[in-house]
């Protein structure tokens, strides 16, 4: 009657048993998981910081680039000076009367300095004149490093018939 009577409780206690909550193994799983969603959410806002960045400075040489074409067809006189190379003479703030030509490389100086402090370091600036005939054809190219691309160039580049 004693075998009976242990064997009656262990099978009534093995029916009873009920799960209350996770085990430990479903709780670690679940947080696996989870991490791997949550490490592929990282780097997706990784990578729209980098687009936004990439955003940020093209839109900067798009504004540049016009501002130079802007300051080429404001002095039509010396267009052909602005292939040249810029220096500071104080024509646009110093009361001094320039030529069309010193005007020029004030331009460039300025706008030079102008792409230093607002592109990335080491942003290059190339303008060359090209005549066609009646009209010469202006390109500015702005082209800066980026961050995270190793050697490679991101340029922006236009041309304007004057």
């Amino acid at each position: 009657m004693a075998t009976t009577l242990y064997m009656s409780l262990e099978c009534r206690h093995g029916s009873e048993r009920r799960q209350r909550g996770f085990t430990l193994l479903e709780s670690l799983i679940s947080l696996v998981i989870l991490s791997v969603g949550m490490l592929g959410i990282a780097a997706l806002y990784v990578e729209g910081l980098r687009a936004g960045r990439t955003a940020i400075y093209r839109t900067t040489a798009v504004t540049l680039a016009a501002d130079m074409l802007d300051r080429i067809r404001a002095n039509p006189q010396a267009r052909a000076a602005y292939a040249g190379t810029g220096s500071i003479n104080n024509c646009t703030g110093g009361g001094i009367d320039c030529t069309p030509t010193q005007l020029a490389a004030e331009d460039i100086a300025l706008w030079q300095a102008d792409i230093a402090g607002r592109m990335p370091g080491g942003a290059l600036q190339e303008i060359t004149v090209t005549a066609a005939g009646v009209v010469d054809i202006y390109t500015v190219r702005i082209s800066w490093p980026e961050p995270g691309f190793d050697d490679d160039l991101f340029f922006y580049e236009v041309q304007a018939r004057l």
